[in-house]
């Protein structure tokens, strides 16, 4: 799962400047300690500040870190579920934790790129409930497998626990590595819009009932006439999944076309994923159609819940693989 970090200058890191004994100079965050802000977007790699879910963050040792997030009551794309904030959120949540400390606190410069390898979570289903206000969420993070290069940040393998209200609601890891703007441009030498590789024609949209969606514009699948077998659409007009410019299918996007091949395979339109497991093994293009294919990986259980296979090739390759997780529809 791939994503670009934004090219920023002369950002002020309101914890290192100012002089707190003087209120003249010194910077709103410790003027009104109580106040609640985002972290700024630029870190999470996010050009609107509305999909910032990370609040604030603090060092505990060379590996620890403490991650504050908020999630909304009601979001544009990741809405409630049978009363249950959308467990994608979660996802989402911790790939922007990757990028914060990335940025913030390994050195890891804007404009570097990012290749997510694995990215998976499960979570406490009462602890997801939608409540009288938006969800305050403790993140307790331990990264492992920092990997350097003459001093900087090459990758990194990360844990998170998500808690709210005291109780653990989510657990979830993450790994990625990072590579230079030169190594990038090498890298993804004639494979972008840039290089005359245009977008795939946008496909028609699978119905969105089939795969847990209101509105077409948030399908991300296509029929082909096949059973269980779909082609990825990526709507680059689509202001959640695309934020912002890039060259390549996002990897939020697999993992959204994760979950709706598993409601549609399913045949369960209010699937809540309460646990997915992803890998990602290549970039996936805009310029050439993805497979998405489901099949079962688990029948139902004891706990009722059944496991959904994804995966995705293109042009031959194989370009991610997920394992989604349904809560047991209610009765």
């Amino acid at each position: 799962m791939a994503t670009s970090a934004f090219r920023t200058e002369g950002y002020l890191n309101t914890a290192s400047v100012g002089n707190r004994e003087d209120p003249a100079r010194c910077p709103p965050a410790f003027r009104f300690p109580s106040l609640t802000t985002t972290v700024p977007k630029e870190f999470v790699h996010r050009a609107a500040v509305a999909e910032v879910m990370l609040t604030d963050w603090r060092r505990r040792s060379d590996t620890r870190f403490d991650v504050t997030a908020q999630w909304p009551r009601g979001h544009s794309f990741f809405s409630p579920i049978r009363g249950h904030h959308d467990p994608l959120l979660a996802a989402e949540t911790i790939r922007q934790v990757g990028s914060l400390l990335a940025h913030a606190e390994f050195g890891v410069p804007f404009g570097h790129h990012f290749l997510m390898w694995d990215l998976e979570y499960a979570v406490e289903q009462e602890h997801l409930l939608v409540g009288d206000a938006p969800a305050a969420l403790d993140i307790d993070v331990t990264c492992t497998e920092v990997k350097r290069r003459a001093g900087n940040l090459t990758g990194l393998r990360y844990t998170a626990v998500i808690r709210r209200d005291g109780h653990v609601a989510v657990t979830g890891s993450a790994s990625y590595t990072c590579t230079s703007p030169a190594v990038y441009r090498r890298l993804r030498a004639g494979r972008g819009p840039a290089d005359g590789r245009p977008p795939i024609p946008l496909t028609a949209p699978a119905s969105p009932q089939s795969v847990g969606r209101t509105s077409p514009m948030d399908v991300v699948l296509s029929p082909i006439g096949e059973e269980s077998r779909w082609q990825l659409r990526a709507d680059s007009r689509h202001h959640v999944l695309f934020d912002h410019p890039v060259d390549h299918v996002p990897g939020m996007v697999l993992l959204e076309a994760a979950r709706q091949a598993a409601a549609a395979f399913l045949g369960d339109g209010g699937l809540l994923p309460v646990a997915i497991t992803s890998h990602f093994t290549r970039y996936a293009e805009l310029h050439a159609p993805c497979v998405v294919e489901a099949a079962l990986a688990s029948e139902a259980g004891t706990a009722g819940r059944a496991s959904v296979r994804v995966t995705g090739h293109q042009e031959g390759e194989p370009v991610f693989s997920s394992t989604v997780t349904a809560s047991p529809r209610p009765l």
